[in-house]
């Protein structure tokens, strides 16, 4: 069970490993795109190119959903990036249901957590694969793995890997539950403290605040690059950041300071941000050079105004 492309890599391996796939279970079809155009979740395009019964429900708890998962016999649920399994569903299968995680859990429990994690400046994380339980990311721990964030790192960078990291993970999880050779580890018994959370993200969390540290800064642009974009407005249009990277200087916080080895300079609360690419509102995402030579940001413009 998956959608999105995070969850290919965990289909992939299961298709080449000994475990026998009864089904795939992914969203619906929706518009995307620019021109709206009706399309294939990405999982649904994986799956049928390896020759799987692909099951599209618009609702879980769908008394003809069920039944057809239950005439399966399936041992087991594997779910990546997939919505919240109500209780009737994780109680057909004897084995109940798995869930690969993209964070080290307890910590980042959530709709959004490589956002989080790389907005919080995090070093290290991970993947984690549970038991399914209808709290959300709250079953017991089945197994770990620990990754470096590496500094150039940014959402699609960072997702990538723990996809293809997760789906190692994930084929050893159902390795050693087929054995029985894993003891299943509350998350209480992991964090005194209370972890922090990775809800869904808003709007709101893509909007550029100037007078906030660069380093803080930067680490939004991260999280939400390549998409959707943290953005700044500049001459009331909407302007994505790119590439950025925090330099000690001074500026106020939101005025364009000048463009320098190809990087447009920005002024915050503490250091300054230098930008590499950025993407103007109806428009494709450019260098900051080429952009520079169709729209002029001459310094003392102040973004976000």
């Amino acid at each position: 069970m998956g959608t999105p492309e995070f969850a290919e890599p965990s289909l992939q391996k299961l298709h080449q490993s000994s475990h026998q796939i009864v089904a795939v279970v992914t969203g619906p079809d929706k518009p995307a795109g620019r021109g709206r155009k009706i399309q294939a979740p990405p999982v649904k395009s994986l799956a049928q190119a390896l020759g799987y019964p692909v099951l599209q429900p618009t609702r879980l708890k769908e008394s003809r959903f069920l039944s057809h998962i239950a005439d399966m016999m399936a041992d087991i649920l594997v779910v990546v990036a997939f919505r919240i399994l109500p209780d009737p569903l994780l109680s057909i299968p004897p084995k109940g249901a798995i869930n690969l995680h993209p964070s080290l859990l307890p910590k980042y429990r959530g709709a959004a957590p490589i956002q989080h994690c790389l907005l919080a400046g995090e070093s290290i994380t991970g993947v984690t694969t549970i038991s399914l339980t209808p709290e959300v990311d709250a079953g017991d721990i089945l197994m770990q793995r620990e990754v470096p964030i590496y500094p150039t790192d940014d959402f699609g960078s960072l997702a990538d890997r723990l996809a293809h990291l997760g789906a190692d993970l994930l084929l050893e999880t159902l390795d050693h539950l087929e054995n029985d050779q894993i003891t299943p580890q509350p998350q209480s018994a992991l964090s005194m403290e209370k972890p922090p959370p990775a809800p869904k993200i808003t709007p709101e969390d893509l909007i550029i605040h100037w007078n906030q540290p660069a380093h803080v800064i930067v680490n939004q642009i991260r999280a939400f690059s390549p998409k959707p974009g943290a953005y700044s407005f500049v001459q009331g249009k909407r302007l994505k950041l790119f590439g950025a990277v925090a330099q000690e200087s001074e500026g106020k916080p939101g005025e364009i300071l000048g463009a320098s080895h190809n990087r447009l300079r920005i002024g915050t609360a503490d250091g300054i941000l230098e930008v590499a690419e950025v993407q103007s509102e109806g428009k494709r995402r450019m260098p900051v050079d080429e952009f520079l030579r169709g729209t002029p940001l001459d310094p003392g413009i102040i973004l976000g105004q």
